[in-house]
């Protein structure tokens, strides 16, 4: 476990409280303003000291140093979130009975064998499409009474079939 400070939150870094910042702070509407309002004050400096090429080396220098720290600055705050979000769900995957475990650390698979199990997910989603869509067909329904008692008896069945040792076993 991450160390905690006094109020109980876990210590991080400076690098880390900085690159959350800026990641906020960017994606704010104001900045996005003022980033807008700096154009607009160079654009109109330009008559003012004749188009050169000094005036352009200002406004190209600033912008480039500045897309170059964000990109590190943001994909710290994304590699950091992403990482997170990993281990929600595989604590989620580890604890409810029915998914494979085998895909607790998908993230570490190369793109072939994670393409295989895309399509095994996309059969399975397309064989169930299929399934609803048969059901859909034969069963016409009359009243809205009976749409929810067939919602209530497919979520039991398939909760129990969830439960089935035979659907964990895979």
């Amino acid at each position: 476990m991450a160390s905690s400070n006094s109020s109980g939150r876990p210590k991080r870094s400076a690098f880390t409280c900085f690159s959350a910042w800026v990641a906020n702070a960017a994606g704010r509407p104001i900045t996005f303003v003022a980033a807008f309002g700096i154009i607009i004050l160079w654009a109109a400096t330009g008559p003012f000291v004749g188009f050169g090429d000094t005036w352009q080396l200002v406004i190209n220098t600033s912008t480039t140093i500045i897309t170059f720290l964000m990109v590190f600055v943001i994909q710290n705050s994304q590699n950091r979130d992403s990482a997170a979000m990993h281990i929600k769900l595989d604590e989620l995957i580890s604890k409810i009975e029915g998914p494979r475990r085998i895909l607790l650390d998908l993230e570490e698979l190369d793109d072939t064998a994670l393409e295989k199990i895309r399509a095994e997910f996309e059969e399975l989603a397309r064989a169930e499409r299929e399934l609803n869509e048969r059901s859909a067909k034969s069963t016409p329904v009359k009243s809205s009474a009976v749409k929810s008692s067939n919602a209530k008896a497919s979520t039991a069945k398939s909760s129990a079939t969830k439960s089935s040792p035979a659907k964990t076993a895979s």
